[in-house]
């Protein structure tokens, strides 16, 4: 049912925790199934130095949330907030057709911490 990439970063899941002295954070809920996603980021000379999430949802919810910290890590934030839905799912290796919800509420939470910092 789900990709080896997704079981990974549910199981294993990368930059997940608080942020200490973050200068942008950003909560986003999905009213629909309940998926809550916070991230927190510091930014260095217009790129995203460090980016953390905390998360409350289902699988496809936390591997997303996971994922998006690894693809905009590094990027200026004109990169990072091109990052999209499909971005996000190939970086799971897919996911099932009712959890595409799941890469979404990453992306908008990514664009809520990047647009709050500007």
């Amino acid at each position: 049912m789900y990709s080896p990439q997704l079981l990974d970063h549910f199981e294993h899941p990368r930059n997940a925790g608080e942020l200490p002295g973050a200068t942008a954070r950003a909560r986003i809920e999905n009213p629909a199934c309940g998926d809550v996603l916070e991230l927190a980021a510091n930014f260095v000379d217009g790129s995203i130095a460090e980016l953390c999430f905390r998360a409350k949802g289902c699988v496809p919810a936390m591997a997303c949330a996971s994922a998006i910290t690894e693809l905009a890590k590094g990027r200026s934030l004109g990169e990072a907030i091109a990052i999209d839905r499909e971005e996000v799912t190939r970086a799971v290796g897919g996911l099932p057709p009712a959890s595409g919800h799941a890469a979404q509420l990453a992306v908008d939470a990514l664009r809520a911490v990047i647009t709050g910092a500007k």
